[in-house]
């Protein structure tokens, strides 16, 4: 899921760092490539090894664009598209999330990464947990942001509405949906009607053919056993205002998981788009911790 806000500089005290990591510079990102997998894939960066998960209805620039650069600066970054996003071509049978978690596992695989954490965003927290779960030796860490281990009866009527949306010829009713279930009320409410109406347009324009299938996995995606076996360090990240993936949800996966640090984001469902900075700095600072055996270079709070 994407669409643009409004940048919004204003900060939490409860939730922003100290001294929070400062937005990347932008540079030119290498273009995304096919491999064996049949994942497409952007590999960018040199350090320990780190798999990204996108969003349905997201791709790998679209959810972790905003980001990417600052984590390419310490981590080996490996963000596959899954089918029907970026450059990977569209499913011809229903996905299946334990192949899809398999095919993102042999995607960082074949990059030369044997073993890396893994950042996993809404459905690609999913995504992530599985394939830990399915790859004990190759998973050493996850982060977990807008994150569930199950979808409940809402959750599900949401999911329903949006593949209605999506099988509409115009794409205003779809545009509308994105708009109210992503942006957190704060970013949201700050817009006035020229961006609104802009971020509709960005949203209708940009809506990744494989999304239908995508969102079709929640239908049968659960794991919730998985989560008592993970014995990797996890950072759970909340997006507190997440009209989406509710809190409600959020909290179920991360006290599923033993040990599992949480930290929260004053965002809707699009932390990238409203927060990158904090959601940069959350990451790097419990991968530096876990990857690199140091305390967060960054400082800032994990509760």
């Amino acid at each position: 899921m994407t669409t643009n806000p409004p940048h919004s500089s204003a900060a939490s005290p409860r939730t922003t760092p100290s001294s929070p990591a400062a937005a990347p510079t932008p540079v030119p990102v290498p273009a995304a490539r096919p491999g064996p997998s049949g994942l497409s894939r952007t590999v960018l960066g040199s350090g320990p090894g780190l798999l990204l998960a996108h969003g349905a209805g997201g791709g790998f620039a679209a959810n972790f664009g905003p980001v990417v650069q600052g984590l390419a600066e310490r981590y080996r970054v490996v963000g596959p598209d899954l089918p029907g996003s970026g450059g990977t071509p569209r499913a011809e049978r229903p996905l299946e999330l334990d192949a899809l978690a398999d095919d993102l596992v042999a995607t960082a695989v074949e990059e030369g990464l044997e073993s890396f954490a893994v950042s996993g965003y809404s459905l690609g927290t999913a995504l992530a947990v599985r394939a830990a779960a399915r790859h004990p030796r190759r998973v050493r860490a996850l982060v977990l942001t807008a994150g569930f281990a199950y979808p409940s009866p809402r959750f599900l009527l949401a999911a329903r509405l949006w593949r209605r949306l999506l099988a509409e010829p115009e794409r205003d009713r779809l545009a509308a949906y994105l708009f109210l279930f992503g942006l957190g009320s704060t970013a949201a409410d700050g817009m006035d009607r020229a961006a609104v109406e802009a971020a509709l347009e960005e949203a209708a324009r940009t809506v990744p053919p494989g999304t239908d299938e995508q969102v079709a996995l929640l239908d049968t995606l659960d794991v919730r056993e998985d989560l008592g076996r993970l014995r990797v360090p996890v950072l759970s990240v909340s997006t507190t205002e997440d009209a989406l993936v509710s809190p409600f949800h959020q909290r179920q996966l991360s006290e599923g998981i033993p040990g599992a640090v949480t930290a929260e984001l004053p965002t809707g469902h699009l932390p990238f788009a409203e927060r990158p900075a904090q959601w940069l700095h959350l990451q790097r600072e419990f991968l530096d911790r876990v990857l690199h055996g140091a305390g967060g270079a960054d400082g800032g709070q994990l509760s």
